[in-house]
């Protein structure tokens, strides 16, 4: 039996993106654990997982920065005797890292920068959607990505559920109140759909739909504030900055939609079965980065020839027009909801188990 670690320290929707694959190794390898290896950040998203045994945390931006830091990071690792490695987060320092731990057997990407410090590589699939490009890493297993499980899936603890009905509560929500779930933040400027944006769409939602909730993390607090004040929206609920990741979770399972930019939320609404409304702004679904869900809609302005600017957004406008974000409008949005609620008929308006 092995003792695995599977190595994914990327972004908060890399590692949503990574959870088929935990689910494919637990069912087709004979595992004595599996450990996963992330970042501080995105610990919560797997602690839960049915999969999952252990979380390692590699602070690579903070405690565990430089050649000192991937060293120690490197000692830890070897202590846990794992066995055998998947890796895939295609970086080099990831590669380096496993190879200075000494696991004995470590499957990476061909296309990984650091391929030669492992000792079985598999070939990565450009033209499939990230989750699929990450199951190609199975091939060194045999399987081909469709045989694999593809389904997204994030889980939480009873006391996420406890703090997220607690905050409800306290606005004044009830559990037959629908309630709608924005997004407005990004890591990356060029992704973030401009505030006026947001406050008009909020306004739309609050007055026809039902309640709104703003959510994001504390980056996020500064933009979910504009939003707040632009729009002058009674019972607008904003828990930007309030809500960890865990009470986020369940707090998308009480949504009838999420509408959120290309970003973290969009894949957590999807890994929670949630209808999601997504902005795509400089970036394309075309990148393998869009919602993976038929329970979806996708609001862009695809025929500007500048898009995607980047792979994955930027600080700032090449062109100096922003015209993929300024040129979506609340109506188009809106029109995005009525479609996901008469495709999903309101769902039913409750915190489900995590």
């Amino acid at each position: 039996m092995e003792r695995l670690l599977v190595a994914q320290t990327g972004f908060l929707g890399d590692v949503v993106l990574t959870t088929p694959l935990l689910s494919t190794l637990r069912r087709e390898l004979d595992l004595e654990s599996l450990t996963v290896l992330t970042t501080p950040q995105a610990r919560p998203l797997v602690q839960a997982h049915p999969a999952v045994d252990q979380v390692l945390v590699d602070s690579k931006r903070g405690d565990d920065r430089g050649l000192l830091g991937l060293l120690q990071t490197a000692r830890r690792l070897r202590r846990q005797q794992f066995t055998l490695t998947v890796a895939p987060h295609k970086s080099f320092r990831t590669a380096l890292l496993l190879a200075l731990a000494g696991i004995p057997h470590r499957v990476g990407f061909r296309q990984s920068p650091g391929w030669f410090l492992y000792h079985q590589t598999a070939q990565r699939d450009t033209d499939r959607h990230e989750v699929e490009r990450i199951l190609c890493i199975m091939r060194a297993f045999g399987l081909e990505p469709e045989a694999c499980d593809r389904t997204p899936y994030v889980a939480y603890q009873p006391a996420a559920r406890t703090n997220a009905q607690r905050l409800l509560n306290d606005a004044q929500l009830t559990a037959s109140d629908p309630v709608f779930i924005v997004c407005p933040g990004s890591v990356w400027y060029t992704k973030r759909w401009p505030t006026a944006g947001y406050s008009s769409l909020v306004r739309s939602l609050a007055r026809h739909y039902g309640r709104v909730v703003l959510c994001g993390g504390p980056d996020d607090v500064p933009i979910a504030r504009q939003v707040e004040a632009q729009a002058q929206v009674s019972g607008l609920l904003n828990l930007a900055g309030q809500a960890d990741l865990q009470t986020f979770m369940a707090l998308i399972d009480r949504a009838q939609a999420v509408i959120s930019n290309d970003s973290a939320p969009m894949h957590l609404a999807v890994a929670r079965q949630v209808p999601v409304v997504a902005i795509f702004c400089a970036t394309t679904p075309s990148l393998g980065y869009g919602p993976y869900s038929d329970n979806a809609v996708i609001v862009e302005k695809k025929d500007l020839f500048c898009r995607p600017c980047r792979r994955h957004g930027g600080p700032a406008c090449p062109r100096g027009t922003e015209e993929c974000m300024q040129l979506v409008t609340a109506q188009d949005v809106l029109a995005g909801v009525d479609g996901l609620l008469k495709r999903s008929a309101l769902r039913p308006a409750q915190i489900s188990h995590g």
